[in-house]
């Protein structure tokens, strides 16, 4: 086992210094961390508007969300249980001029100077659709609602895998209303995700998976999630083609969310919910490792597909 992960870190390495050396991605200093070429986000340009135009039927409204959240929403989530490994804290200075004398000092002296910060009242949003709920607190229109949501995302997972990286973006569509519909909204996507990604030229497959619950509570959490087939996910190779990675997740979220922010059906019944999230930088970097990193000799379709 030892020497597998060995061969798949190397893997993930490797590709992280291609796309280096490409200009594809630029080092931003910490694990994860990258800046993007202007190509990459052309490229990510075009898989958005792939995604919406498959989900154009939905007529649904479009939200962008920014990359925080209150804190009581943020708590609400049931985030800070089940991945308090990830998440992340907003912190900010409140003090006055002699406070602020002594964190400067601390900065000169190399010091631990944050310890002059203070807890926001915002968390860094650890998925798209988060901050979505909290909005459709009451009852929901007749027949449910559909919603498609661009989010900015933060995840404290360091790595030399460039397809996991801290901070990244997700394209979502979301369902709320009855546990019926959201589970035909989450089987439908799932087919037209792995359409959009064949589309591109990409050899993927689905499989159930778990979120990645922290503790011992969170293992039973992860057996009863897989045993109940509430999330799949379509993978790709990205790093190593020994593991393939998750570049779009489609979740049976049940009533967690409804119960959580108080949300209803139009009859009266605590609402369950569904999503779909394309992780449009792990597709992005899927496509250059699919494809080459010299985006002018990808095939003719998959360049006029994304107008690049």
């Amino acid at each position: 086992m030892a020497a597998e992960t060995s061969e798949v870190q190397r893997a993930q390495e490797q590709f992280r210094d291609e796309l280096l050396r490409a200009g594809v991605l630029v080092d931003g200093g910490s694990p994860g961390l990258y800046l993007r070429s202007g190509t990459f986000e052309r490229i990510v340009a075009g898989i958005d508007r792939l995604v919406s135009e498959a989900g154009r039927s939905h007529r649904a409204p479009v939200l962008h969300f920014p990359a925080v959240m209150t804190r009581r929403d943020f708590e609400a989530t049931g985030y800070v249980g089940s991945f308090p490994d990830l998440l992340g804290s907003i912190h900010t200075f409140g003090g006055g001029d002699r406070e602020h004398r002594r964190m400067l000092a601390e900065v000169e002296e190399g010091g631990s100077w944050t310890e002059h910060l203070q807890p926001s009242d915002l968390m860094m949003c650890s998925a798209a659709c988060h901050p979505l709920y909290p909005t459709r607190r009451g009852k929901l229109a007749r027949g449910g609602e559909v919603y498609e949501v661009f989010g900015q995302v933060f995840r404290h997972e360091p790595s030399v895998d460039p397809a996991r990286m801290q901070t990244f973006r997700q394209h979502e569509f979301v369902r709320l209303g009855d546990d019926t519909s959201a589970v035909a909204h989450r089987d439908a996507w799932v087919e037209r995700a792995v359409d959009i990604h064949r589309s591109l030229g990409l050899d993927v497959s689905t499989e159930v998976a778990n979120d990645p619950f922290f503790g011992r509570a969170g293992r039973i959490m992860a057996d009863s999630q897989r045993d109940e087939a509430l999330k799949i996910e379509i993978v790709a190779t990205v790093s190593s083609e020994d593991r393939p990675t998750a570049i779009t997740s489609a979740n049976c979220h049940q009533d967690h969310f409804g119960q959580s922010f108080g949300i209803e059906t139009a009859e009266g019944r605590v609402a369950h919910t569904s999503c779909v999230g394309f992780g449009v930088e792990r597709i992005t970097l899927a496509l250059y490792r699919r494809h080459g990193l010299d985006v002018e000799a990808w095939p003719a379709q998959v360049r006029s597909l994304l107008a690049v």
